[in-house]
């Protein structure tokens, strides 16, 4: 995946955030993963995209980058954390270095207030929701 720095994420469509959220639900108390897909309007996500053979567990879930599509609309990743706390681990910091520009991760209960982002440093950055 490709690190565009001169891209800026500005926000995430409610319609993706909602289909974040109960992706999440779905899968617990297992994580869920997916990469983020950015629209014609290349600030905003505004889907996720799920690869083949994407595994997850109750502490961990990971992907094989190499079953991406060639598809420049990806700028990062979003997993679940089942503990409720959406903060990154030292793994995730790793895999944000090298999977795109923005990630997120929603914690448990998987509401509106319960997801953080980060940019590929681990920085936590502020998306707004757009509806």
């Amino acid at each position: 995946m490709v690190h565009l720095t001169n891209v800026k994420i500005r926000g995430i469509e409610r319609e993706c955030l909602d289909t974040i959220k109960e992706g999440a639900k779905s899968v617990h108390p297992r994580e869920f993963i997916a990469l983020l897909s950015v629209g014609d309007d290349k600030s905003i996500i505004s889907e996720i995209v799920m690869l083949p053979q994407m595994m997850s567990g109750k502490r961990h879930a990971t992907f094989n980058i190499y079953m991406a599509p060639i598809d420049f609309s990806i700028v990062g990743t979003v997993h679940s954390h089942p503990s409720g706390n959406p903060t990154p681990s030292d793994e995730d910091l790793i895999s944000f270095s090298k999977n795109g520009i923005v990630h997120i991760i929603i914690g448990y209960p998987y509401e509106d207030d319960t997801w953080r982002a980060y940019d590929y440093n681990g920085k936590e950055i502020e998306l707004e929701v757009i509806d």
